[in-house]
């Protein structure tokens, strides 16, 4: 079997690596679009930061080393006497700093902004603290399900194995779930830039800590040059042993990283997604087959994956009726919250508060969670909603 990505036919085990902004907030001709009421919904004028910041909510795609408070970050360097590691040696300096990230310009360019953490977390302590202020952070916006990922294998400088790493960030996020009202997954990530034979090994990770709060394997790292299919044994050991699968995708690379990561690797979400707004017909794939997409739009914004909050496609995916999830990415590095984030959407990206509604609530719809588990938490969080059911609302 053969498939067409970027111009080339290539087949499934091809050792050929190669891959194939403006506003787009009309709906596609080839996909049906969203029912839309012809008056706004009542509260729409009036909803407030404050509105979204009191809903229950679910955070799907949030990177433990992106995510760090700049207080831990001037703590653990001064304890780990590796204040030569950041920019500045005072919170105030790191936050003045950090502000540079929305300067990135690139999704490489981002992604370097990691130096001044990652270096910071090669300890158990420093990533049981960690896990737990990431934890502690969501749940006092009122995030009750949160997905944290990274790479274990970012973090083994100082000698510890891969599964002393994994075990202290899950103890430090089943210490947040006994102090707070949340609940934990955890998600590895292999790395696009490096040699599959690293991804195996953290396949083999994830499949081995899959009924100890390990949920899904991902694929992070920077896209150009670096494609899906170049981890595809990877995907198959994580699959063949029943994980969950979520891909960065179509971040700084076409639709066909989309296809690749959906039809060579199998996954079930893909993170980010902006480049499907080229591919009509890959949308309404995505919109029949109910594929989320973990959108995070200030980060979009930080790596140019869109110019500007205004020409985001968030709104186009809604309307094509994609299941969208909106969440931060890195906390730390883009200053914003899954509150923020929302709200900011909102302001900027032309969705109402049905639309948010749904978008939260998706949130939990499409958690990587056991299906009678996953029903439940969407039972009490819909209860709990302060939002009616609109014509947005699918039914199941």
């Amino acid at each position: 079997m053969r498939a067409c990505i970027g111009g080339k036919l290539f087949s499934p085990c091809a050792p050929d690596r190669s891959l194939g902004h403006r506003r787009c907030s009309s709906v596609l001709r080839d996909a049906p679009p969203m029912p839309m009421s012809s008056t706004p919904a009542p509260d729409a004028a009036t909803l407030t930061q404050d509105d979204i910041r009191s809903w229950p909510k679910a955070e799907l795609h949030c990177h433990l080393d992106g995510s760090v408070r700049l207080e831990t970050m001037l703590d653990l360097a001064q304890q780990q006497g590796k204040m030569s590691v950041l920019p500045a040696d005072s919170v105030e300096g790191l936050r003045d700093e950090l502000r540079q990230v929305e300067a990135s310009g690139t999704l490489e360019a981002y992604l370097a902004w990691f130096d001044y953490t990652i270096p910071l977390l090669q300890t158990e302590a420093a990533l049981r603290r960690t896990a737990y202020e990431l934890a502690a952070d969501n749940a006092a916006e009122n995030v009750r399900y949160l997905e944290v990922r990274y790479s274990p294998i970012l973090h083994v400088e100082s000698d510890l194995s891969l599964e002393a790493v994994n075990d202290a960030v899950i103890e430090g996020l089943r210490r947040a779930e006994a102090d707070f009202d949340i609940t934990t997954s955890l998600i590895v990530c292999g790395l696009r830039d490096r040699f599959e034979s690293a991804s195996m090994r953290l396949a083999e990770l994830a499949v081995e800590y899959q009924h100890e709060g390990v949920v899904a394997f991902d694929l992070a790292g920077g896209e150009a040059g670096n494609p899906p299919k170049g981890h595809l044994h990877a995907f198959y050991r994580a699959r063949n042993n029943l994980l969950n699968l979520t891909i960065h995708a179509g971040e700084a690379w076409g639709p066909d990283s989309i296809r690749q990561a959906l039809f060579y690797c199998g996954a079930h979400r893909i993170g980010h997604g902006i480049s499907l707004r080229k591919d009509p017909e890959l949308m309404q794939y995505f919109a029949d087959h109910r594929i989320p997409l973990e959108i995070c739009p200030t980060s979009n914004v930080d790596t140019q994956a869109v110019p500007s909050l205004e020409a985001h496609p968030i709104e186009t995916y809604v309307r094509s009726n994609i299941p969208v999830t909106v969440n931060t990415d890195n906390r730390l590095f883009s200053r914003t919250s899954v509150t923020k984030e929302l709200w900011r959407v909102h302001q900027h990206c032309n969705l109402e508060a049905r639309h948010l509604r749904e978008i939260a609530l998706n949130g939990f719809r499409y958690a990587f969670l056991p299906h009678q588990q996953k029903q439940d938490l969407l039972r009490s969080v819909t209860d709990d909603f302060p939002l009616a059911e609109t014509a947005e609302t699918p039914l199941w």
